[in-house]
């Protein structure tokens, strides 16, 4: 009977990988430049913005930061994000928006479950991980870097 199965399996899989469509990976991938580029343009106007307003030049990437995550989360909630997610793929994850997108989503999925179990409980579910290993990593490299420097 396992021998069948398989068989079964091995078919319905070569059957299944003809017919699915096959992406066209250029268009994909000149979808995510541009996407993620003109973001980063997004995030260049707000610099400049800021640098004209008489923001010191220390204090700017954490304004434009600010100003990002902000945008990210808005329209994440309007229901724009996920569509450009859609379409750009990683050109709209790589940015800093797509760290909003990231703790946005799964706080606005789960909003029924209430403030404690549902949002606080689930909105760093994705970004999560990729906080903890990140600071973890920097500190190991910091310590690296502190007693292997000359």
């Amino acid at each position: 009977m396992k021998v069948e199965e398989k068989t079964i399996r091995k078919k319905f899989e070569h059957l299944n990988s003809n017919k699915i469509p096959k992406p066209n990976l250029l268009m994909h991938c000149f979808n995510a430049f541009w996407v993620g580029g003109f973001i980063c343009v997004i995030g260049q106007f707000v610099s400049d913005f800021f640098s004209r307003m008489g923001v010191p030049s220390d204090e700017l990437g954490t304004y434009v930061s600010i100003v990002m995550v902000f945008l990210g989360a808005i329209l994440t909630g309007i229901g724009i994000y996920d569509k450009l997610g859609d379409f750009a793929g990683a050109g709209s994850v790589v940015p800093i928006t797509g760290f909003a997108n990231s703790i946005v989503s799964p706080a606005m999925e789960f909003k029924k479950e209430g403030f404690v179990f549902g949002v606080a409980a689930k909105m760093f579910t994705i970004a999560g991980p990729v906080l903890v290993y990140g600071i973890g990593s920097s500190v190991i490299v910091g310590i690296l870097y502190y007693f292997l420097r000359w």
